[in-house]
């Protein structure tokens, strides 16, 4: 599926506000509650010596996506306008690539 695609949707399923203010809470708060459904299942594998539910995990993970794009329509913004900033900001601290250097020098951004 597309971004356009997957963003007409989002907009289905979506409950809207003429409030931005609660579209972007409910975004984040949405956004936290998945990625920790996501955390706590990895941590149940590392830590509880549980399988790894691969199928339930990609749910979650689209929970996760799904919260963020939710997020980025609040923002009146695209997944793709982000994932560039995300590059720039990355490029910007790790010219060269990841170094343990690099990740632990200060930072003024």
């Amino acid at each position: 599926m597309d971004n356009a695609s997957y963003r007409t949707a989002v907009l289905r399923t979506a409950q809207r506000f003429s409030d931005t203010s609660k579209e972007l809470n409910l975004g984040g708060m949405g956004l936290a509650g998945e990625a920790g459904e996501a955390c706590d299942l990895i941590k149940k594998v590392v830590f509880h010596d549980k399988p790894l539910d691969r199928d339930k995990l990609i749910k979650e993970l689209g929970d996760v996506r799904w919260y963020l794009e939710f997020l980025c329509i609040a923002l009146g913004t695209t997944i793709e306008e982000v994932q560039a900033a995300n590059n720039a900001k990355l490029v910007d601290r790790y010219p060269t690539g990841f170094s343990t250097e690099a990740a632990n020098a200060p930072r003024t951004t």
